[in-house]
């Protein structure tokens, strides 16, 4: 079985390692953060070190996954992991409990959790989270570094740009396109395009304020 390491030791961290583990396609070697001490462990693994880790051990494990809750600090980890290993590949973490239908197509570094749905010939882009039962519906299209949280849903030909975020229970109607960098508040329902970097909530959900790139949502 192929060993794995995963960057992170969160809250999200710990569904993400759930998520391999019930997969049972990989096995956790020990996990890489930058705040916690090494040698201490992270629910049943041990902590390596930070990304500077994968320098020295270039021969030794070459591909994980990064478990972070916040689309910009993921994309900024998947960054420095590239940087200091170039070949280091990112695996794809699906739950067997989801259900990805005929024509589906998920990136790398993307994780997909228990009881997800991603439907007929949606393409889900890479390092994106979809979060306990959030679904995407038929000919859809997330962008990268994307985030459903639990229970959030589109319809069908739904279109969200990169870095954006659909929080809890939110709902998007058919053909609606969400721009980049935008976020979408929990329980909401778009009933109209969003233009990029914006804060929209509300049932119908209505542009609220603009927001900056990298600015944290969680």
């Amino acid at each position: 079985m192929q060993k794995i390491i995963v960057y992170g030791a969160g809250g999200h961290a710990k569904a993400v390692i759930d998520t391999i583990e019930k997969a049972g396609m990989y096995q956790i070697a020990g996990i890489l953060d930058g705040y916690k001490p090494v040698g201490t462990t992270f629910y049943g693994y041990d902590i390596l070190g930070d990304e500077n880790w994968l320098s020295a051990n270039l021969s030794t494990i070459n591909s994980g996954i990064a478990a972070i809750g916040d689309n910009w600090t993921r994309a900024k980890v998947v960054a420095n992991i590239k940087e200091k290993n170039p070949h280091f590949s990112f695996i794809t973490a699906i739950h067997p409990t989801a259900s990805i239908a005929k024509g589906a197509q998920i990136g790398h570094g993307t994780v997909v959790m228990a009881g997800c749905v991603i439907n007929s010939d949606t393409l889900v882009g890479d390092h994106c989270v979809m979060y306990t039962q959030s679904s995407a519906d038929h000919d859809s299209k997330l962008g990268e570094f994307v985030t459903l949280a639990p229970k959030a849903c589109t319809g069908g030909n739904v279109s969200i740009g990169d870095y954006s975020v659909l929080s809890l229970g939110a709902n998007v109607i058919h053909g609606r396109t969400i721009g980049e960098h935008a976020v979408i508040g929990a329980g909401s329902t778009v009933l109209t395009d969003i233009p990029a970097y914006t804060v929209a909530y509300g049932t119908p959900a209505r542009a609220m304020r603009a927001r900056e790139q990298g600015e944290r949502y969680l």
